[in-house]
Order: structure tokens, then sequence, then C-alpha cells
């Protein structure tokens, strides 16, 4: 869930605030735009932050590439909700028709 709904800001251009350290102007802990995303923590970073202990070690990448990455996991996941439901209104189908 919470990777849809930063996929989605990320997808209207919006600002992110995933937490404590992000708002509308950016981190609110450096004041410094937001460019990176952290895959670990799910969560958008300045520049300096991104070099904090905390996401050092972190598979960080810039948001235009977390936001391709992450469009085309909820592409590839809704697909699969596609045709699980295509399978069950045969399946439906197929029952009604039985009962007739």
């Amino acid at each position: 869930e919470r990777v849809l709904e930063l996929a989605r800001r990320l997808s209207r251009g919006e600002a992110l605030g995933t937490g404590a350290e992000e708002g509308e102007e950016g981190c609110r802990k450096h004041r410094e735009p937001l460019e990176a995303f952290c895959r670990e923590d799910g969560a958008l970073l300045c520049a300096i932050c991104r070099e904090s202990r905390a996401h050092r070690a972190h598979t960080v990448l810039p948001l235009p590439e977390a936001a391709r990455e992450l469009e085309e996991q909820i592409q590839a996941g809704l697909q699969t909700l596609m045709d699980d439901r295509d399978k069950l209104l045969e399946l439906r189908e197929a029952e009604m028709r039985r009962n007739w």
C-alpha cells in the first residue's frame, strides 16, 4: 500500500512526505530538495540524508528511476490481478452453466 501511494504521488509530480524528515518544501531536517529514493526504507531522501549512516549501505535510486521501477511493479501486480479475475469469471460462468 505504501509503495502504491508513493508511486501515485511520484507520477503526479507531488512532493512525498513519507515520514518525519520530509515535507512539501523538501527534507525537513536539512531543508534540501528530495532527489533520491531509498528502496529499503521506502523513503525519499535529500543529498545529505542519502549520505547519512542510516542510508549509506542501502540501495538509493534517483527519483525518475525509482518512479519507473515502482510503476513497473504496480503494472505487473495489476496484470496478475486482472489474470486472476479473468480466471475467476470463467469459473463462475462455467459453474452457472453447469447449474442451469
